[in-house]
């Protein structure tokens, strides 16, 4: 019988309490802070990944959407840049195809650009001057305009919220730090399939590469900022 979820998180603390001392010792777990124009990029929020019965489908979206739609709430009202990303492909089989060597690994064929299962979800509505990236890749920055269309705009700040966060969510946080962007992400907006993942690399991240974040400090963050001018 597997272990239950709170099973996984007790043992989970006890190995995370080991390790802190380590990385404490070591110099790590420093914080890179907010700065002062971010952006909120949801990664990998679409159906494929936000509903049931898709090879994609994560758990954890009675908690996640509304920490996303909260902190759409709270960008919206500071003129805040959110971007979605969904991963799709135009030619998912066949000697055209666009998914790489990925399909080697995961039923990418199941991510087809025009499939409704690749769109949004509707809880969270994009509006028409917000961003809808479609990425190849694990990383939302991996061949898509997303570092261009960021400095831009001036922003010094991504949060980050979705899905999944030993894949998608990792890698875009690894790949903002190493652009040179200040990765925030949101302890209750993201989530994987697999229990212990979420923790395991909430806790790695907020080690090396980011801050973990929960969604209340998040919100009160972009509350008190200015609100945000483009450099355009």
């Amino acid at each position: 019988m597997p272990p239950t979820p709170e099973e996984v998180r007790k043992a989970l603390d006890v190995i995370f309490a080991a390790d802190t001392d380590i990385y404490q010792q070591r110099g790590f777990q420093r914080r890179v802070g907010f700065g002062k124009r971010p952006a909120i990029i949801h990664i990998d929020l679409a159906n494929a990944w936000t509903k049931p019965g898709h090879a994609f489908s994560c758990d954890g979206m009675d908690t996640i959407i509304p920490a996303a739609q909260a902190l759409n709430v709270a960008g919206r009202a500071k003129g805040i840049p959110i971007a979605y990303t969904t991963t799709a492909y135009q030619n998912p089989t066949g000697p055209n195809s666009d998914t790489g060597l990925w399909h080697l690994k995961i039923p990418v064929e199941k991510l087809h650009v025009d499939d409704p299962w690749a769109q949004i979800d509707e809880r969270l509505a994009p509006r028409p001057d917000e961003q809808i990236i479609v990425k190849k890749k694990a990383s939302a920055f991996h061949g898509t305009y997303l570092t261009s269309w960021l400095n831009s705009l001036g922003v010094d700040t991504v949060i980050l919220t979705g899905v999944t966060m030993a894949g998608c969510v990792r890698h875009t946080c690894e790949d903002a730090i190493a652009e040179g962007f200040r990765p925030i992400v949101v302890r209750e907006a993201v989530g994987d399939r697999v229990p212990g993942v979420v923790e395991w690399n909430l806790f790695d991240i907020d080690a090396k590469f980011g801050d973990v974040e929960p969604v209340s400090k998040v919100v009160e963050y972009l509350n008190g900022i200015e609100p945000f001018v483009s450099r355009v």
